[in-house]
């Protein structure tokens, strides 16, 4: 006896017709690629794909990957066409900038709606004076959310009292005719 490995029968190796190999070596390692990049390609019918059957994540950013909260509201924000609603409530936040000091501690701006900004005065002289100042207020907002976004600004004096309820009220009545009489 030899200590040389025992071959088979010369007939046997010439009707399987196969080239002897070791079944467990890199030739098996390539099978089971191959039929795993098959898997991953077409998942199986009736089958939910799992986090393996989806393509790996490389080095590169993709659409799996983790983002930040404001590149999501900005998605959002295009998406759905509010982009000029969100800057023209950026500039009510940020009123005082635009208009100055003095002029935001006596106007605040109501709505915006179709190009028209409506701002309200504390009194009525204040009113007259941004009347005045609309041209100037009208460039600086068109400078701040792009041209022509507002066309024209409404400005409105201070809300008189209603004597419906308190002191000078009367019931079942139209009210004092000669307070202001």
């Amino acid at each position: 006896m030899s200590d040389s490995p025992v071959d088979p029968p010369a007939d046997k190796a010439a009707a399987d017709d196969e080239p002897r190999h070791d079944p467990g070596g890199l030739d098996a390692a390539r099978a089971v690629a191959a039929r795993l990049r098959v898997a991953i390609r077409r998942p199986s019918a009736g089958r939910r794909p799992s986090r393996g059957d989806s393509e790996l994540s490389g080095a590169y950013p993709d659409g799996r990957d983790p983002a930040s909260l404001g590149s999501l509201v900005d998605k959002l924000v295009h998406e759905s066409g509010w982009q000029t609603d969100v800057a023209v409530h950026g500039v009510f936040a940020r009123w005082a900038d635009i208009v100055g000091l003095e002029v935001a501690s006596h106007c605040t701006p109501q709505s915006f709606d179709q190009a028209s900004l409506t701002v309200r005065t504390d009194s009525t002289a204040w009113a007259t004076q941004l009347k005045l100042l609309a041209p100037d207020v009208i460039r600086r907002l068109n400078e701040e959310l792009g041209h022509d976004t507002v066309h024209f600004m409404k400005v409105l004096g201070p809300e008189a009292p209603s004597w419906r309820r308190g002191g000078r009220s009367v019931r079942d009545g139209r009210g004092p005719r000669d307070t202001y009489g």
